[in-house]
């Protein structure tokens, strides 16, 4: 969901409560342009999660089909 830099200083931060209970990313448009992200704090924290993994090195390289079968019965 897009809203404008408009949108954040007549609503303030109360308008991201709204955006984000219809989509789970904000994108804020400052003169037509997409600026800033704004994110659940929970999505965030996974973000954040995976992209440490990924700079210390710790992901596998596999094919869709290898991901797969290493996935716990439970998920699929």
């Amino acid at each position: 969901m897009n809203i404008t830099e408009n949108e954040v200083k007549t609503k303030g931060v109360f308008v991201f409560d709204d955006a984000l209970k219809q989509d789970d990313e904000v994108v804020i448009n400052v003169r037509g342009k997409n600026k800033y992200m704004v994110l659940d704090i929970d999505r965030y924290n996974d973000f954040r999660a995976n992209s440490l993994d990924i700079k210390n090195g710790d992901y596998q390289i596999q094919t869709a089909e290898e991901h797969i079968k290493s996935l716990p019965l439970s998920i699929i």
